[in-house]
């Protein structure tokens, strides 16, 4: 996506919780314990990937993308399918985005990254000043042959 800026990867993360795991400090029902409300998000928002489970291997991971910003109002929190980023991040001046792998098979769930989105990623979009460039070039074009007469 054009927008997507301050992205964050959570990888380090995750392998370290992975690396915990193995070496037994950790159990697995402390990393596979997502939610019903994130395995239901996973189920009817989700973007199914072919990457399998790093706990069960035998399911592969669904991506969830959850939406948060002050111009969501109501629909902050929500998940949103991967189709539907591309027109609010034209629509709306700024949100972020967090994504989040979930396991349907194991429960297996971990914050992959996060980034903003919105039209405030756009260069020279900021308020109408793209509007106001437009109207200044006509202007400036306008003065030209104005001139060249």
């Amino acid at each position: 996506m054009r927008t997507q800026r301050q992205v964050v990867d959570y990888s380090l993360q995750k392998r370290a919780v992975l690396r915990e795991l193995l070496a037994g400090r950790v159990g697995t029902y402390d990393v596979c314990d997502a939610s019903p409300y994130l395995k239901n998000a996973a189920r009817f928002h989700g973007e199914p990937t072919d990457r399998r489970c790093p706990i069960c291997r035998s399911e592969n991971l669904t991506l969830v993308h959850y939406i948060y910003g002050d111009e969501l109002k109501q629909s902050a929190g929500q998940a949103r399918t991967l189709t539907e980023l591309p027109v609010l991040a034209m629509t709306l001046r700024e949100f972020q985005v967090f994504v989040v792998e979930v396991c349907l098979g194991c429960d297996w769930n971990h914050l992959v990254e996060q980034y903003l989105l919105g039209r405030d990623g756009l260069a020279g979009d900021s308020d109408g000043a793209g509007e106001q460039d437009v109207a200044a070039a006509e202007g400036a074009g306008r003065r030209r042959r104005e001139a060249q007469r």
